[in-house]
């Protein structure tokens, strides 16, 4: 064996454990994901619950449009989330093999 071959075996094996993944990396993007995904829902469920309190009772017209605002920018956030998802999947499709 040569000097070579060697020295490109030992930085091998000090470099395997750099590019290993960490074990928890996957369930806290997971996790945050999920949580995002039931503050939205939450968001929608509370604007909804304001609006048909407003058409049936006269509930209060600013709560009604706090509501519908936060309800709009959650809905805008959601798209731009999704929208940058798609492009990241189109950009991984024009990669070459």
């Amino acid at each position: 064996m040569d000097l070579n071959s060697i020295l490109a075996a030992r930085n091998y094996d000090a470099n395997r454990t750099v590019t290993r993944p960490e074990p928890d990396a996957g369930s806290a993007l997971g996790q945050t994901l999920g949580n995002a995904a039931s503050d939205f829902a939450a968001t929608l469920q509370e604007s909804e619950t304001i609006a048909m309190q407003a058409m049936t009772s006269g509930a209060d017209p600013h709560a009604l449009v706090q509501a519908l605002t936060q309800t709009e920018l959650a809905v805008e956030t959601a798209v731009t989330i999704r929208n940058k998802v798609v492009e990241a999947y189109q950009e991984i499709l024009r990669m070459p093999v």
